[in-house]
């Protein structure tokens, strides 16, 4: 137990509170109980810990990470109820997913002990789903994605920039203060702005290490397979980065990495929950929902530029970057005249040459432009919406 402290004393000392995620003021701190998930190096444990050191008393506050060799010996109920004995009144697990049998021992100490506030996190969103089946009515689950473009001008350059609305974008009320030419900061950020340890002289190691222990560990634990898929996982990863964005055929892919040609929509979908593939669906279901799949992308373009930059086709990464930004509080569907489509407005995404011609018959349409520092009428400058959360 006194491990525990300390692994969580020193973590906090550690903890910066300058800078804080979309997503702190977006969740209900004073719940009883709810989970944090994300893909892996978006920030959930910092911003957890971030939480504790501006809001709780660490007195009654403990926050632990369960691969912690604690619980190779020890349960988690039973760190629980030695903690409410000792007064503890809020509990943090980061990684919860590592921890075997988390569901079953997370409902006996929700159902346990009334007066503890229950809070965990964990980078295997398909884990934490499957877990939580008979848990979602009690406790809610929390998403949170890696960095907007503001939110990279704010950790990365100190620049404080509000996030604007839809309608603000596209009526042209975005403004950067101190910023004449955002373009730079724009090409720097699709590279390396998605992560926040983007920062790190290490970076492109890092994220390399993010995408090997998501292909090679998260998905293949999650469906129990040996090490021979995850290998075939990976190359499925590399093939789609080659390729984007296109419609996926199922044959095609099946031949070019020896999977199944029936297993792989579903391997698609894991690597989409898992923050390393974006799919974009018809209205039919919608991105959330079960609309067919008309393109696949990678999640982010800091991933395009580690996974295929001999093959960053510019086309790409402005779509990339326009859906990965845009899904976050908006609904992205494919459109039958242009690229995307959201709230029935549609989107052609291009270059400072981009004409009108994809959406002159459409009445609600946009032409969103890369290389451009203002817009003007239809016409958006894609980097504005970086700035939407």
């Amino acid at each position: 137990m006194e491990q525990l402290y300390e692994f969580f004393n020193r973590k906090l000392q550690r903890t910066p509170t300058d800078f804080l995620r979309y997503r702190y003021h977006q969740i209900k701190w004073n719940g009883r109980a709810f989970g944090l998930v994300g893909p892996r190096g978006v920030g959930k444990s910092t911003m957890l810990l971030q939480y504790i050191k501006l809001n709780l008393d660490v007195r009654d506050t403990l926050y632990v990470s369960a691969d912690h060799l604690y619980f190779s010996e020890h349960k988690l109920v039973e760190l629980a109820d030695r903690f409410v004995k000792m007064g503890g009144k809020h509990l943090f697990v980061d990684e919860i997913h590592k921890y075997d049998g988390w569901s079953r021992e997370l409902k006996q100490i929700y159902d346990g002990y009334d007066d503890l506030q229950l809070i965990i996190s964990g980078s295997s969103i398909l884990d934490i789903y499957k877990g939580m089946a008979d848990l979602s009515r009690r406790i809610p689950i929390y998403e949170m994605q890696g960095l907007s473009f503001r939110e990279y001008l704010r950790l990365f350059h100190q620049i404080e920039v509000p996030a604007y609305s839809m309608e603000d974008i596209l009526n042209h009320k975005v403004v950067l203060p101190g910023i004449d030419h955002p373009l730079p900061l724009f090409q720097d950020y699709l590279r390396r702005g998605y992560y926040p340890f983007g920062r790190d002289e290490d970076f492109e190691m890092e994220l390399m290490q993010v995408i090997n222990q998501t292909m090679e560990v998260d998905i293949p634990g999650h469906i129990q397979v040996n090490a021979a898929v995850g290998r075939k996982l990976k190359n499925l990863l590399m093939v789609v980065a080659r390729s984007v964005p296109f419609k996926p055929v199922m044959q095609r892919l099946a031949e070019a990495t020896g999977i199944s040609r029936n297993d792989i929509p579903t391997y698609l979908i894991y690597m989409e929950r898992a923050g390393m593939i974006a799919q974009l669906r018809d209205a039919t279901g919608g991105i959330r929902g079960l609309g067919k799949v008309e393109k696949l992308y990678l999640d982010n373009t800091n991933l395009i530029y580690a996974l295929a930059a001999s093959h960053s086709e510019i086309g790409n990464v402005r779509e990339t970057f326009f859906m990965n930004q845009a899904r976050v509080l908006n609904e992205v569907t494919s459109s039958s005249v242009s690229d995307f489509e959201i709230d029935g407005r549609v989107f052609e995404i291009g270059g400072r040459k981009k004409g009108q011609k994809q959406i002159q018959s459409v009445a609600d349409g946009y032409v969103v432009k890369d290389d451009i520092e203002s817009g003007y009428a239809n016409v958006i400058p894609l980097w504005a919406f970086g700035l939407n959360y």
